[in-house]
């Protein structure tokens, strides 16, 4: 007879998607997409990688801090089996600075149009790879995946852009 705390592998990937994959998909979507608007913004009215850098990094950190707490207070696991409140909010948490921080980076270069150039290839390919991930773990139609991902962290960046010419006098 076989033991009930024996799992097959289907349901130990499906634990391992819910308890680890979805909270970093969470983070890294809320970290790529939400530290967009005032990052941009902010190069725009400073004209200041250096400026653009501390408000990403201010953004990445703080909304890191934030997205874990949230996932961490949200259920203890104990209905939706979705595990350790706390080990979820550390990945969505660290995954939500990381996702922040990747399209920040490149505002360590001082020259701001360089920094900005490099920062929307960061941002293509962090939108790709949250395209994939959802693709791989979700099921997720690729093409649609890529399609909502792009449009959504797209609308963002636009309306950071535009704030940042608008807060310029532009």
């Amino acid at each position: 007879m076989e033991s009930p705390l024996v799992s097959s592998p289907a349901a130990e990937e499906a634990t391992f998607v819910l308890q680890k994959v979805q909270p970093a998909l969470l983070g890294l979507m809320d970290g790529s997409v939400s530290t967009l608007a005032p990052l941009f913004a902010a190069a725009g009215l400073t004209h200041s990688a250096h400026a653009a850098f501390f408000v990403g990094l201010a953004a990445s950190v703080g909304a890191g801090i934030s997205m874990g707490l949230a996932e961490a207070l949200s259920d203890d696991g104990a209905v939706t089996g979705r595990g350790n409140p706390w080990m979820r909010g550390l990945i969505t948490g660290g995954a939500t600075t990381l996702g922040g921080m990747l399209h920040t980076l490149p505002f360590l270069i001082a020259d701001l149009a360089l920094a900005l150039r490099v920062a929307y290839i960061v941002v293509g390919v962090e939108l790709l790879l949250i395209a994939y991930i959802r693709f791989r773990f979700m099921k997720t139609p690729l093409a649609s995946t890529i399609f909502q991902v792009i449009v959504g962290g797209g609308i963002v960046f636009g309306i950071g852009l535009w704030l940042g010419r608008i807060g310029a006098g532009g």
